[in-house]
């Protein structure tokens, strides 16, 4: 049987890239184990196929008609973490893609990273209309980049807009109690 399990996490989620690019998978894990193994969820299948498996001696056993030229897998930072290089990228390799590990005759999955590639990406809507400028762009250091981003960059603006938000919930209460004190004054004259 198949298990998801939180013991072994994949980063990214999602990767969207384009014909002929490589990509990289990364599986951390958090128990112990004899070797990952690596599976495709193929939805137009319908089924896993098996990639291909890796022992903690670093030798590969890959799956029937699975090209070693297109999968290796790599081991980093001793035995917790494992990454699944994919080459020569089609369409043909969309998929959700899933590392392993054996325990008790049961596999536990990864969180799986689901992987689309395209003949073209789509590009947005502002950069097709935009001129492309044969002036050579001029390097920004990184004083200037950093100071560039300033209010925009999401290290500021996310912790502030979680402290103002705080705030205003902070003033419910307050507001709530002077409307009740007002009303009772209110009444009082009336």
């Amino acid at each position: 049987g198949f298990y998801t399990s939180l013991l072994l996490t994949q980063t990214p989620e999602h990767i969207l890239t384009q014909t002929n690019n490589k990509t990289e998978i990364l599986c951390e894990l958090k128990k112990e184990h004899t070797g990952v193994y690596w599976y495709r969820w193929s939805q137009e299948r319908q089924r896993f196929e098996f990639l291909v498996f890796s022992n903690t001696l670093g030798k590969a056993t890959y799956g029937t008609n699975v090209s070693q030229d297109k999968f290796s897998v790599r081991e980093a930072r001793s035995h917790s973490s494992y990454s699944l290089h994919i080459s020569h990228l089609q369409p043909s390799d969309n998929g959700t893609y899933y590392c392993s590990v054996s325990q008790s005759s049961q596999l536990l999955l990864g969180t799986g990273t689901q992987l689309t590639v395209a003949d073209a990406l789509p590009l947005p809507p502002k950069a097709s209309q935009t001129p492309v400028s044969k002036k050579p762009v001029p390097r920004i250091t990184k004083g200037r980049a950093a100071s560039r981003k300033g209010p925009c960059s999401p290290l500021v603006w996310i912790p502030l807009a979680a402290g103002v938000l705080l705030l205003l919930l902070g003033l419910v209460p307050t507001a709530h109690r002077l409307y009740r004190l007002r009303r009772r004054l209110w009444l009082r004259m009336h």
